[in-house]
């Protein structure tokens, strides 16, 4: 059977994001030419439809209907991820600016929720969106019995003295973003606690254990990378990253916390406390891998891969 007679495996992102391109190829290799949702380009060099009906999709002129599987990186829903051009747009008229952004996503949302409704797998769909949120996602796990870390979101001063006086703290962006930092006496004082004004934050017990990224894929814990690193938050900071193999108990957990918050692909992060003990600290819902895959060797992308064209498999039988 020729590629032609296969329904397409749609990649939602740029070919420019290393993630979209490292899938693209990958899959390429494998005998299969995915369809690329280009984001960026919309609207300006991207023409898209959206009609009343079962699936009257178009791209670019293409009659996409209903995909195999859909692998969604990015809407790039924020002007931040348009660079120079967005940042003079939002100088000339930033209302004008964001109005745009938000029809533009609404659309894009809709064509993906559209596919979701029709049964179409996709890694991850944009209806998780309330259930990846920090907080909630928190919540969530803790409600299914999983471990997580006491945890307060908040810009109430008294709340954040009473919470840090209780235990060993760190504080960090509620949606990311930012460094985690330990909370120190100085960051107590009147001067520092009147910046909640600004903008809430988001308080966590210390967790003074191994970091760990644990990958899963459809029920399926791809592998868990060890992260040794000498500071709090170990991005940029990694000293070295190994493959482990996870206890029965915990890679349970990680499934069962993906099943949760309704991922079919995740990179979660998880890390232990003073008795060793691991915590999950969050899921994330469209997770870097091509870091991880250059320090280990181990194929995130062939797995990511697999699981997508084992729908195409199952529509041709």
């Amino acid at each position: 059977m020729t590629n032609s007679a296969f329904r397409p495996i749609v990649l939602v992102g740029s070919l420019d994001d290393p993630h979209v391109h490292a899938v693209h190829e990958e899959l390429r290799a494998r005998g299969r030419d995915p369809l690329i949702f280009d984001a960026l380009r919309f609207p300006e060099y991207l023409r898209v439809s959206l009609e009343q009906g079962q699936a009257q999709i178009e791209l670019d002129g293409r009659q996409v209907g209903r995909p195999s599987a859909v692998y969604v990186r990015s809407l790039y829903q924020s002007p931040a991820g348009f660079g120079v051009d967005a940042e003079e747009a939002m100088r000339e008229d930033w209302r004008k600016t964001m109005m745009v952004f938000r029809e533009r996503t609404t659309l894009l949302t809709s064509i993906l929720l559209r596919w979701e409704a029709l049964g179409v797998p996709l890694y991850n769909p944009p209806s998780v969106g309330a259930r990846i949120t920090k907080p909630h996602q928190i919540a969530l796990l803790e409600a299914a019995g999983l471990p997580v870390p006491a945890t307060l979101w908040t810009n109430d001063p008294e709340a954040v003295r009473r919470f840090c006086g209780e235990r060993e703290a760190i504080y960090k962006p509620i949606s990311g973003g930012a460094e985690t930092r330990r909370v120190e006496a100085r960051d107590l004082v009147d001067e520092r606690l009147d910046k909640l004004r600004a903008a809430p934050v988001c308080f966590q017990e210390l967790l003074p254990g191994r970091d760990v990224r644990v990958y899963v894929i459809d029920g399926r814990v791809v592998c868990a990378l060890r992260i040794d690193t000498d500071e709090i938050d170990f991005r940029q900071h990694e000293n070295a990253i190994e493959s482990v193999e996870l206890e029965p108990e915990i890679e349970a957990a990680c499934v069962r916390a993906a099943e949760v918050i309704g991922l079919r692909y995740t990179g979660m992060d998880i890390k232990g406390d003073a008795h060793g003990r691991y915590k999950i600290l969050e899921l994330n819902p469209s997770a870097m891998f091509v870091g991880f895959q250059a320090r280990t060797g181990v194929d995130i992308c062939g797995a990511l891969c697999a699981a997508l064209m084992a729908h195409t498999a199952r529509l041709e039988s």
